[in-house]
This record gives C-alpha cells, structure tokens and sequence, in this order.
C-alpha cells in the first residue's frame, strides 16, 4: 500500500498527533522564558502560528451552520492560545489531546451564546440544552416521546420553561420566508405571503396624539379654517368666503395658528 493512500484512510487525530510532535518540546521552552520578555512573546507567537492549522481545521468543523466561517476560524484560535497557555508538557499528554477538547470547547460556546438570531435568555439556552439530553434518556425508558410534564419532572422545573426551551429552538435559526407553507400548484403560499405589511399609519400615531389636545384648545373659529383648509381641501379663498372674512386675514390666522401649534407640540 503507498504511502499517500495510507494517510487518506489513517484518522485524522493520527494526522495531528504526528503533526504536532514538536510542540510540547517548544513550549517546555517557552515555559523557561520570562513572562515579560520578548523572546516569551516571540516563542509563544512562533507556537501560534505554528498550530494555526490545528484551530483552523476544526474551525472548518463547524463550517455552514449560519456563522461566517471568517468568525468561527478567530474563535478557534483564541481557544488554541487558551490551550497554549494551559498546557503543562511535563505530565505526558500530547499537545492535540489537551488543544482538541479546548478549542472545540471555545466553539461551541461560541454557538452556545452568540450563534441565536433572536436573542434568548441564558436560562432558557440552558433549558433547552438539558432538554435535548433527558429526552434521549426518557425516550429509551419509556418507550415514547417525553410529554411536557415527564420533562418537567426529570429535570425539576415548571411545564412553562420546559415549553418556553421548546420554542425557544425556533430562534437559533430562523425559517427562511421563501418556506412553503401551502403546498397547493394553484395556490402556493410562502412564509413571506402570511407577513403583513408596514403600515405607515404608525408613524404619525405620536404626530397624532400629541397634536390633538392642542387642536381641541384653539377657538372654534381656528378649528373650523384648520378643518377646511386641510381636510376638506378648500382654498383660502373659498375659506374666506365660507366665514365672511378676507382672504388676507385667512391667511393670516392659518400662519399663526399653525405656528402656535408647532411651538406647543415641540
């Protein structure tokens, strides 16, 4: 068998292992430099990179599960300098033994709180991972698929935050709104079709009511120009005519009743 066609089938912690030999021995010298020195800095940065591939790859791991893979590599690699600072070479253990575990550790904390696209309370993260646990172990004891209740019981909290860490799946990834949700070739519906839209009414809702009680205020004479001008659209001529006054003096009494009303609503 050639030699390139055995490392394809060997394991990829055997990859590792015979990759990353020379490490220990790098920071057992490390460990004999003083923390404050430039060489300390200078020999932990040439392990860093040296391992860099290691992070990498497992970062690779994690690859298409909604984070930029960009993110999930920089998170790798603080997991490896956490797995450097921490290594101590002299009780035997190799260096991808101990790094492994660290890194895939910092990852999925990683997932675990910044990988929600709705935030959920730590509480209810926590939940729903104990959750995924007992229900394996209730399933094989009972035969069945855990009720609320049976879930409740095994892990000591209400039906309510069993129900809310149930939901609470729903916010680690979203649907997408292209989802079908009508499977009917005459009328086929997406998520998006059931969103409703914008309703710019709301934006004017705050103009509204702040601008109500100062309306009801003025004299009836000044609601009543108010009213023809803007809601039922005459001209200030018309306006003039309606109550006997000067086009002048209805454009005088329009320019400062709106003014008034800016002053009191700002």
């Amino acid at each position: 068998m050639s030699t390139s066609l055995l490392e394809k089938r060997l394991p990829e912690r055997v990859h590792y292992a015979d990759e990353y030999a020379d490490v220990p021995d790098m920071v057992a010298a490390l460990r004999t430099l003083p923390a404050e020195s430039a060489e300390f800095v200078r020999q932990r940065e040439h392990i860093v990179l040296r391992c860099c591939p290691l992070a990498d790859r497992l970062a690779r791991h994690f690859d298409g599960r909604g984070e930029h893979l960009d993110d999930l590599v920089q998170v790798a690699r603080v997991g490896l300098i956490q797995a450097i600072n921490r290594f101590d070479p002299d009780n035997g253990a190799g260096f991808v033994a101990f790094a492994v575990p660290t890194i895939m550790g910092e990852l999925r904390r990683h997932f675990r709180d910044y990988g929600w696209k709705v935030h959920v309370p730590r509480s209810i993260r926590d939940i729903r991972q104990q959750i995924k646990g007992v229900t394996t172990e209730l399933t094989q004891r009972l035969g069945r698929t855990p009720n609320t209740g049976e879930l409740a019981e095994a892990l000591s909290v209400t039906p309510e935050q069993i129900i809310d860490g149930l939901l609470a799946a729903n916010a680690y990834q979203p649907q997408s709104l292209d989802t079908p949700v009508v499977d009917n070739e005459d009328n086929p519906q997406s998520l998006a079709d059931l969103l409703g839209d914008v309703d710019d009414g709301f934006e004017l809702i705050t103009d509204r009511e702040s601008v109500k009680p100062v309306l009801q205020s003025l004299p009836v004479r000044e609601q009543r120009i108010l009213y023809l001008r803007f809601f039922a659209s005459k001209t200030q001529r018309q306006i003039a005519d309606t109550i006997g006054v000067s086009q002048m003096h209805v454009s005088r009494i329009l320019e400062r009743t709106l003014r008034e009303i800016r002053e009191q609503v700002s």
